[in-house]
């Protein structure tokens, strides 16, 4: 029977590394915490204006809704004529703009202890392990280690006649 990338056997060695590596990760990104925080625009905002960090102060935002002015511009120019150039321009630059502020907002936090991230590290690696052992091809060793047997064999009779 064909096992795992096309050789013999390794079938049940390869379902078992692959349950052991997706629990691993399973568990990892679990552990792994996302908030967000200060993005490049606000962050860079705040900082003209001699201020750090977030909000938390009397007329402090966190919020930057001031980003979204240019793409209500842009979706007010297109709605009143669609083929002005200038328009599509500022909305693409404002929805890349947000896009940017979104992702460079997010905060990844690893909220775990140490022998559960050692745990994990070990269930990845062996489930690796297994897949990696399971895709080599156990007639070629098995032949090989036979021939191996077979050949000492040959060398102990040599060595009693």
């Amino acid at each position: 029977m064909k096992g795992s990338g096309g050789t013999e056997g390794g079938v049940g060695q390869f379902f078992i590394g692959l349950v052991l590596a997706g629990l691993a990760i399973y568990l990892f990104f679990d552990s792994v915490r996302v908030t967000t925080g200060v993005g490049l625009v606000s962050g860079g905002v705040h900082a003209l204006m001699g201020r750090r960090g977030g909000g938390g102060g009397f007329g402090e935002t966190t919020s930057m809704g001031i980003i979204f002015v240019p793409f209500v511009i842009a979706v007010i120019a297109l709605f009143y004529d669609a083929k002005k150039k200038w328009g599509w321009w500022l909305l693409y630059f404002s929805v890349a703009v947000i896009g940017v502020e979104i992702l460079s907002r997010i905060r990844f936090f690893m909220n775990t202890k140490l022998t559960h991230l050692l745990g994990m590290m070990v269930l990845f690696a062996a489930g690796i392990g297994l897949i990696l052992r399971s895709l080599r091809d156990e007639s070629k060793r098995a032949n090989h280690e036979a021939s191996q047997q077979t050949d000492g064999a040959d060398v102990e009779d040599d060595a009693k006649a």
